[in-house]
């Protein structure tokens, strides 16, 4: 397949699965997922997994779910390979996790980002997302402490789309 001048977002095929473990073992080396919840997110929620593509294998991925009342969501994880980043992608991929969000009436997204990570924090915060309290202390166990951030969506709203990376 050709390489493309720009990546394309677009939903993850079971295809996709080897090279979405791929990018979340290289972004989060100390917590991948397993294949198995990777699988699983896909066979229970296809639709919630957002890949950016070259034509020559992914760059980005990412993963979010909504409650079942369809009010709020939640981004469970936003990656972008090392190589790729500064380019615009995790800004583009959040851009399309939120115009789908809208697009289907949710009314708030939250996520959660370790406190260190000031890109993603900065990506996050130009996009509209606000802290909610203090760093939560353990929030994903022992020593893995996480910001809470939230988004009221309007309908209408499109985010800038400029530059970014982040995981929560």
């Amino acid at each position: 397949m050709p390489a493309r001048d720009v990546p394309q977002i677009r939903s993850a095929n079971e295809d996709d699965l080897p090279e979405v473990l791929r990018l979340d073992r290289e972004v989060f080396p100390e917590d991948p997922y397993p294949y198995f919840v990777l699988r699983q997110h896909f066979d229970g929620h296809g639709d919630r997994i957002l890949v950016i593509d070259n034509g020559k294998g992914l760059q980005g991925y990412a993963l979010f779910v909504t409650t079942s009342d369809g009010r709020a969501s939640w981004v469970l994880s936003l990656a972008v390979s090392a190589d790729q980043r500064g380019q615009g992608l995790g800004r583009r991929l959040m851009g399309a996790v939120l115009a789908k969000l809208r697009s289907e009436c949710v009314h708030e997204v939250r996520l959660t980002v370790d406190p260190t990570n000031d890109a993603a924090i900065r990506l996050y915060e130009s996009l509209g997302f606000s802290r909610e309290g203090e760093e939560r202390k353990n929030y994903l166990g022992p020593g893995k402490h996480r910001l809470i951030m939230t988004l009221e969506l309007r309908t209408g709203v499109i985010p800038r789309m400029n530059s970014g990376v982040a995981r929560m």
